[in-house]
């Protein structure tokens, strides 16, 4: 896909074990699922492929679903360079990218209590362009080593054109905060005697049999960096198996 740079990770504070609480990341209801610890931060974004990132332009707010990347305390992402939107972010704008996952469906005795187990994260920083030449190829070469350590190095090298088609934003984790519910029902005290079914009924995103491309050149096997995402693995594990291996072989 993109060429045979290595990323450079960028470091978050050294001294801070966690994001600053302001206003802006402070969880305000149900606070004790909340932290801002950068373990816990990472842990959310690095289990997800899947981010939506918020900005506004002109007063009109937009949402965009993209494939986020992390390295250190910067996340990355990247979009067409014919993008009018992104095109305004040249000299940077305030930007929130969230990333969620469902765990469970909780079934309880009243509507009210109804919920989820989930996992979020929501990170503020400002989006910029990546436009220095070396960063811009190293974040390029990011986007495919952060999920399959070391595949960059096997691909043919990405072209001059498809590297000015492509467009990286990039911003540092300023503040940012997790929330995370994993348990089961809640019911008031008054309605466990209500003769209905309650629980929880886990949900996975289960990673399935691979479908080699038929027009592989012969003898080409599947190779043994992919080994984490076999058949019947979850793709959060999967995920945060590669980052590891991957902030390994930058750091």
């Amino acid at each position: 896909m993109f060429g045979r740079h290595k990323p450079r990770m960028q470091a978050v504070n050294d001294v801070a074990a966690s994001f600053p609480t302001t206003s802006r990341n402070r969880v305000k209801r149900l606070h004790e699922r909340g932290s801002y610890d950068h373990a816990a931060v990472f842990a959310v974004l690095d289990a997800g492929l899947l981010c939506h990132v918020a900005y506004t332009f002109d007063g009109q707010p937009y949402c965009t679903p993209t494939i986020h990347w992390r390295e250190g305390g910067m996340l990355y992402w990247h979009g067409s360079s014919a993008s009018r939107m992104l095109r305004q972010l040249r000299g940077g704008t305030p930007a929130c990218l969230t990333v969620s996952h469902l765990d469970g469906l909780v079934l309880a005795r009243t509507g009210f209590n109804h919920s989820a187990n989930y996992r979020s994260a929501m990170c503020f920083g400002t989006a910029r362009i990546v436009d220095e030449p070396e960063e811009k190829m190293k974040a390029l070469a990011g986007v495919v080593d952060r999920f399959y350590p070391g595949r960059s190095e096997t691909l043919r090298p990405i072209s001059a054109q498809e590297a000015k088609a492509t467009m990286v934003i990039g911003m540092r984790i300023e503040e940012a905060s997790t929330k995370v519910r994993a348990k089961g029902v809640a019911d008031d005290e008054e309605d466990y005697g209500h003769p209905v079914w309650a629980g929880a009924i886990p949900v996975r995103t289960v990673i399935g049999a691979a479908e080699p491309c038929p027009r592989l050149l012969p003898g080409i096997e599947r190779p043994g960096n992919l080994a984490g995402y076999a058949e019947g693995e979850g793709l959060d594990a999967a995920l945060m198996q590669a980052q590891a291996v991957y902030e390994g072989e930058v750091s």
